[in-house]
């Protein structure tokens, strides 16, 4: 089976929980269809580079799937549909990241940074 890594991004306005139905409704679609989810991490709200369909800011969710092709074309017809997502990208890897992703990551940097300043 094909590995991807599918992102998307939800409108500003969602609050966490609905974010994370949309990532599970993601999840089912792929399951329904022989796949499967082997990693979901939400990176949380972020700014935009500029404006998107008047909005700022997005919640940014990373989805790791192991599937074949038309699991992700299903997938991405869904989410194209979905009102609530304002952008996606679905790209081909050759493997898995390992742990937890860049984005984790340097969060858990500026956490700790924050921590030893007493900023927290």
């Amino acid at each position: 089976m094909a590995l991807y890594e599918h992102v998307f991004l939800a409108r500003q306005d969602l609050s966490q929980a609905q974010v994370d139905a949309l990532a599970a409704a993601a999840t089912e679609i792929v399951e329904q269809n022989q796949g499967k989810v082997t990693k979901t991490e939400t990176w949380g709200l972020k700014s935009l580079a500029y404006k998107i369909d008047r909005n700022r800011k997005a919640h940014f969710v990373l989805l790791n799937i192991e599937a074949p092709g038309s699991v992700v074309e299903e997938l991405e017809r869904q989410t194209r549909i979905n009102e609530d997502v304002i952008r996606y990208m679905t790209v081909r890897v050759d493997e898995h990241e390992g742990g937890p992703s860049v984005m984790m990551r340097k969060q858990d940097r500026e956490r700790k940074r924050r921590s030893e300043r007493g900023e927290d």
